[in-house]
């Protein structure tokens, strides 16, 4: 049985950075009972609450249900995952303690594979991807600013790889997000979406890293620029080799917004700036595993990949 969300009110989120932050934000202004999860942020979370800065509007939340420990958390209806997939080890730990019987989890973590990592801790059925189109970094403990964007696509996971198709539950959990004020979108088939962003993570995560640049650089400095859409025409073919064809003028597309985009550094970036590990094997390292396995090959992309490797803080 698919667990529904016709009776959504209680929402735990597991991780309270810059995308947590911001969509628990919102779910507990529109009303919903939203209990956070936080780590090195606990203690100024639950003294001084959220702000979040936001083009949309601004607002403060005084006062939020903030945890140390999932052990402390009530059983919610819905659980979102916002960890970085670098901090995956401790879901078998947290996951069992949040969600309900008959709830399910949603997980908005980048690149491949958060979706089977998550469905071997709480079942198959229960598990729900997002994807994140949103510009916003976390400027101090319990301090979101939003810059840009914000739609989430949610597309339902399947164990054998075959597109989910539009459920009530995914439109369901569209409806509970657009009353909150945040964007979402269902989609049929998540393998393809994961792809999809791929087309844009791959090249400007890495990028921006090696090359200390924002995305209004990578996309204005030629050399930068071609060696981009060299990485998004690979990874389209990736995604074409595993049965996902993505479409050329998808590229063009990703281009297009991203020169429109306020200059932004990528989630990676913020990452190595701060001395944190990054996100290297979901961005990186499960697609080239997928390409290989289906018998192609992503040269400049596995360049990046080891590259990322040696200049990976804490490891």
């Amino acid at each position: 049985m698919i667990p529904s969300m016709r009776t959504l009110k209680t929402i735990a989120l597991v991780g309270t950075g810059a995308v947590g932050g911001y969509y628990g934000g919102l779910l507990q202004r529109a009303g919903f009972e939203v209990h956070f999860l936080l780590h090195t942020d606990f203690k100024q979370v639950r003294e001084n609450g959220l702000v979040i800065e936001s083009p949309n509007g601004n607002f403060n939340l005084p006062n939020v249900n903030a945890y140390a420990n999932p052990a402390d958390m009530p059983r919610c209806d819905l659980v979102i995952v916002a960890l970085k997939t670098t901090a995956n080890q401790y879901l078998p730990v947290i996951l069992p303690h949040l969600i309900k019987e008959e709830g399910m989890v949603l997980t908005l973590q980048n690149g491949l594979g958060s979706e089977e990592e998550i469905a071997n801790i709480v079942g198959n059925n229960r598990v729900v991807g997002g994807l994140c189109f949103l510009c916003s970094s976390k400027t101090a403990p319990g301090h979101i600013r939003h810059l840009d964007y914000g739609l989430i696509t949610l597309g339902e996971y399947r164990a054998d790889g075959l597109p989910g198709g539009l459920t009530h539950r995914l439109e369901s959990l569209c409806s509970a997000f657009e009353r909150a004020g945040i964007s979402a979108k269902a989609i049929p088939d998540l393998a393809l979406a994961r792809w999809k962003k791929l087309v844009w993570n791959i090249p400007f995560n890495g990028l921006s890293v090696i090359q200390g640049l924002r995305t209004d650089r990578l996309v204005k400095t030629p050399e930068s620029r071609a060696l981009c859409l060299l990485l998004m025409n690979e990874v389209a073919a990736a995604s074409t080799a595993c049965a996902r064809p993505i479409n050329p003028s998808f590229i063009e597309k990703m281009m297009s917004d991203t020169e429109k985009m306020k200059p932004y550094s990528p989630s990676m970036k913020l990452d190595f700036d701060r001395g944190r590990p990054m996100e290297i094997e979901s961005i990186y390292g499960n697609p080239l595993r997928s390409a290989k396995a289906a018998g192609i090959a992503m040269p400049e992309t596995e360049t990046i990949y080891h590259q990322l490797l040696k200049m990976n803080p804490l490891v």
